[in-house]
């Protein structure tokens, strides 16, 4: 809900972050409890709503994903890769965002996720990588991709 920003004093002040306002969604997919669980921390912070998922079965066994939410998916998981996730929801009309998360986006990987509409993000991330691309796809005047 918030983003940073200088007051005229210099102050960092906190103000509101319309994608958080908009009651969106993230959706964090990773194998990784660590890294699942430190992500939900800095994205509530930001003042999202985060739910988690430690696999992708248990990600597509919910029945109940929100509409025009954002999926922050790893790609490097022992049941499927993160862009497989990412078809097979789209497969299943399930409208939301996504962004690739990985430690090592080589050519291949990018250009998989480039064909797919998805954007990547280097692990680790760089400042406000991530809250960066994410803020630009909800701010996107156009739906998701089904």
């Amino acid at each position: 809900m918030f983003a940073k920003s200088r007051c005229e004093s210099g102050t960092i002040v906190n103000q509101p972050r319309a994608s958080a306002d908009a009651g969106h969604v993230l959706l964090v997919l990773d194998d990784d409890s660590a890294v699942r669980q430190s992500l939900k921390f800095a994205l509530e912070i930001e003042g999202f709503e985060v739910r988690t998922y430690a696999s992708p079965s248990e990600l597509l066994r919910d029945d109940d994903l929100p509409a025009f939410s954002c999926l922050i998916v790893d790609y490097h998981m022992p049941e499927m890769d993160g862009l497989n996730v990412i078809t097979r929801l789209r497969e299943r009309r399930t409208p939301l965002h996504a962004v690739l998360i990985t430690s090592h986006p080589n050519a291949s990987i990018r250009e998989r996720a480039r064909a797919t509409g998805v954007p990547v993000i280097e692990k680790p991330f760089q400042g406000t990588a991530l809250i960066d691309c994410i803020d630009r796809l909800f701010d996107k005047a156009s739906k998701p991709p089904l």
